[in-house]
């Protein structure tokens, strides 16, 4: 009855529907901070404070050495090592990221109350469990991250602080290309792609910063 209608085999190839970009999670500033504030050790505070500062990912700061700590320039050298004790993974590139003044200030703080006179290459060791002075693993940072996700009742990944830190800089107009670097993007197309998630409001503000939104109408 239908002969003649429709043809009995499809012609070209199917049409598939567009898959909806999955748009990566951030923390407002505040549940940073309750983050922050949670934390039982100077370790572990200059970790998490390091990890959302820089955008570093945790790879790259389990296997951070104290040469790479350049305090009296108030920067950091990210650099990828293939021979990790701690397996400590350096994906990405590398470079020269700026940090705080607070920030080197908790680095010296936790060298001189917990670190001590250990004696290891590396910046962040075992210091409340054996063993001792051993380059910290990632089972010992994410067994820290369900103990933090149940005292401060904020369900996050060690991942969403380096996609906190990108939305924010973002959002106070800091460039693309500047923010590439920072995350050690090989290249600024990735950053872009990554974060296209910037709501109306931020295109918003960002067209008012540049001065190029429209006149109103003086009706």
């Amino acid at each position: 009855m239908l002969q003649g209608f429709a043809p009995l085999r499809p012609r070209g190839r199917p049409g598939r529907l567009r898959e909806r970009r999955r748009l990566p999670q951030v923390l407002s500033l505040s549940q940073v901070e309750a983050i922050l504030r949670a934390q039982r050790h100077l370790r572990d505070r200059l970790l998490f404070a390091l990890l959302f500062q820089t955008g570093m990912r945790v790879g790259q700061a389990l296997g951070m050495r104290h040469e790479d700590v350049v305090t009296w320039e108030n920067r950091i050298e990210i650099v990828s090592r293939e021979d990790n004790a701690n397996g400590a993974r350096g994906k990405g590139g590398e470079g020269s990221v700026p940090v705080g003044a607070e920030l080197m200030r908790l680095y010296a703080h936790y060298m001189h109350v917990e670190y001590g006179s250990l004696d290891s290459d590396y910046v962040f060791v075992n210091l409340f469990a054996q063993p001792y002075g051993r380059p910290l693993r990632y089972q010992a940072v994410h067994q820290l991250v369900r103990r933090l996700r149940k005292d401060t009742g904020i369900g996050f990944t060690l991942h969403m602080l380096r996609h906190s830190r990108a939305t924010d800089l973002l959002r106070h107009g800091v460039g693309v290309d500047v923010v590439a670097r920072l995350l050690t993007h090989r290249s600024s197309t990735t950053t872009s792609q990554t974060y296209i998630h910037l709501d109306v409001d931020d295109l918003r503000a960002e067209f008012t910063r540049a001065g190029a939104w429209p006149a109103e109408d003086p009706r």
